[in-house]
């Protein structure tokens, strides 16, 4: 199912994921009761850990009450928002207000004129009593300008009283705006201020010639919604040609599968998607008048049909350019990935857009801390300078030039390889984090499978963690127990000794290949997922149930029965694919929705040369597995 994977340089054959839904696998196998698989579940031991304290958060901002002396007032009222006016408390409370009042002091002192007095004391009256009543006036008109002054003074700090309250109110209500509204707010902030940086990534040039096979019913073939020579868009048993993908008018240069969707890089910089747009994975607006019937399950989806209508929804099955709205203009990509439920493109400055949602074992863990669904790209803030991406069902890697890596999604079978929070898991889980690896250790490249995660080091040395119920790391201990996990990166010892070219998993199998052509595998056995012949496992080297049939191959053991030297893997949910330095591709595995590429529902036990009229001559340079469908491509000439 679909691990993306990754090297220091964006390759352009990049890109895995894993199914969007295990029931949808189960529905079509074949299998006892007692093969039933143990169900990964939230393990908050170590991944979620209740213990750790929270990231620490930004201090809430208050709006601190005006204080009595105007000296300080203004500081106060600019400290609060930059919407709130700010009053010049001196200029406003001092010299206008003493001027006005002098004013009319004057006019008051004018009009009181004293009575006329005895000519006998006539003197004395003009020249005293006058006197005493002005100064008796100025008293009473400097009470009056103290006391208006006093009020002007209170009435303005009852003003940014109000005004405070109002901010205080106002803000109240934007924490109360929808989150999605929020996040798109910050996006247009971020694309509005965001600048194309130095390139450091280089986009692949090489037009491919696209290829698809596997179930297809829900779009993911991208074959569109009608019938096309006679053959439907769905159940295809062996490789059919994409013609909404020509080579010649489109171009496409890089693909990744995701659980039930996919996506394609272009020659002139354009993104494709298609498949299944239920939580915002295909980036754009499918909505459709149209409805949905049952398909005839029994009739031979190769053969001639008089039915042209499949039922599918025309823009989910038909590859369509992203909502390029929130991209910032110039941007150039480089690569693209899908998981069950989002994808990612990076760009060649380094950068990484997303869409979609992340989810957990209880349903939609969300995209973002403040969104749950993102229907359209948008530039995430961090990380930067990133030169590789890869993604598991529901979790993403991240490799920047320093080859520092960074995690980030759903945190549940500790494939983040870090510690993430309980009490806010959104902002510890769905934010970036760095992943610890050992001190001197140089990541040239990543890879992930389902639940569990890879890095290789500039030597060819891997180190695993996350889930670890089938022995898909390699580590012995727990293998076997439903919630057994490894939380930190850990060395691979079965491989040690061998120079790792390439890696990949599945969902609970893995599968790698040396620099010399060699084919390893390891994990899960009863759906052939290991390519491996039954009489290979033993009790030395593989874990038996209760009724005796072998489940777990404990170490990477070497493949048989690939001629050519292996240069590439990749791994689906239960099906794995081998790509040789002469350009054949070799499948095996779970088999039952023609994933395998063979025509068969049957499980293909051992590694078998894919091989029909479609791709018999060509030179396929990429193999990629989804849920039930898979894609392979060839160097267009």
């Amino acid at each position: 199912m679909p691990p993306r994977k990754a090297s220091g340089k964006a390759a352009a054959t990049t890109g895995k994921a894993s199914p969007a839904t295990a029931a949808a696998t189960v529905s079509k196998r074949k299998r006892s009761a007692e093969d039933d698989e143990p169900t990964p579940k939230a393990n908050n031991v170590n991944g979620v850990h209740e213990d750790a304290k929270p990231a620490k958060k930004a201090k809430k901002e208050t709006t601190p009450a005006p204080p009595a002396k105007s000296s300080t007032s203004k500081k106060a009222a600019t400290g609060s928002r930059s919407k709130t006016p700010v009053a010049n408390v001196d200029k406003e409370n001092s010299t206008p207000a003493a001027t006005t009042n002098g004013d009319k002091s004057k006019k008051r002192a004018k009009s009181a004129t004293p009575a006329p007095a005895p000519a006998a004391s006539k003197t004395k009256v003009a020249t005293t009593a006058p006197k005493k009543k002005v100064e008796a006036k100025k008293e009473e008109e400097k009470e009056e300008t103290s006391k208006k002054h006093k009020k002007d003074k209170k009435d303005k700090k009852d003003k940014k009283t109000i005004e405070a309250a109002e901010v205080a109110t106002k803000d109240k209500a934007e924490e109360k705006q929808s989150k999605p509204a929020k996040a798109a707010k910050q996006a247009e902030v971020i694309k509005s201020t965001e600048k194309i940086r130095a390139k450091i990534n280089d986009a692949p040039t090489q037009t491919l010639e696209v290829f698809v096979f596997g179930e297809g019913s829900a779009g993911e073939l991208g074959l569109g919604s009608v019938v096309a020579n006679g053959k439907k868009p769905v159940d295809v048993k062996r490789p059919r040609l994409n013609t909404h993908l020509d080579a010649a008018k489109v171009g496409v240069v890089q693909v990744a599968a995701g659980g039930m969707h996919a996506i394609a890089l272009t020659k002139n910089n354009k993104v494709l998607t298609w498949g299944v747009n239920d939580q915002g994975a295909l980036g754009r607006d499918t909505t459709w008048d149209g409805g949905l019937r049952d398909l005839d399950a029994g009739a031979d989806s190769d053969s001639d049909s008089d039915d042209d209508d499949s039922g599918l929804n025309p823009h989910e099955s038909t590859p369509a350019e992203i909502d390029i709205s929130g991209v910032v203009p110039g941007t150039k990509f480089v690569q693209v990935v899908a998981s069950d439920s989002a994808s990612f493109a990076l760009t060649e400055d380094g950068r990484v857009y997303g869409w979609g949602t992340f989810r957990a074992s209880d349903g939609i863990l969300g995209f973002s801390r403040d969104v749950a669904v993102q229907k359209k790209p948008i530039l995430l803030p961090e990380p930067k300078k990133v030169k590789a991406l890869a993604m598991g069902s529901n979790h993403i890697l991240a490799l920047d030039a320093k080859g520092k890596l960074y995690s980030w999604g759903c945190p549940e079978q500790n494939q983040l390889g870090r510690r993430c929070v309980q009490r806010d898991i959104k902002e510890s889980a769905l934010r970036p984090g760095g992943v610890s690896i050992k001190r001197g250790v140089h990541i040239a490249k990543i890879a992930c499978g389902s639940y569990h995660s890879f890095a290789l080091d500039q030597k060819g040395e891997v180190y695993a963690w996350g889930l670890n119920n089938f022995g898909q790391l390699n580590v012995e201990q727990g293998a076997g127990d439903t919630d057994a996990t490894v939380l930190n990166a850990t060395v691979v010892e079965g491989l040690e000794g061998h120079r790792v070219a390439d890696i990949d998993g599945g969902e609970h199998h893995s599968v790698a290949c040396t620099d010399d052509g060699k084919l390893f595998t390891w994990g899960r056995i009863d759906g052939h997922q290991l390519g491996l012949a039954s009489s290979t496992f033993t009790k030395d080297n593989a874990i038996f149930d209760e009724f005796g049939k072998p489940r777990i191959l404990k170490a990477p053991t070497l493949v048989p029965g690939v001629p050519s030297t292996v240069t590439a893997v990749n791994a689906g949910t239960d099906n794995s694919f081998a790509l040789t330095s002469d350009g054949k591709v070799y499948s095996w595995g779970f088999s039952g929705n023609y994933q395998t590429g063979q025509g068969t529902t049957d499980d293909i036990e051992t590694p078998m040369l894919i091989d029909n009229t479609a791709v018999r001559e060509k030179k396929l340079v990429f193999a990629g597995a989804g849920g039930q469908f898979s894609i392979v491509a060839s160097v267009f000439k």
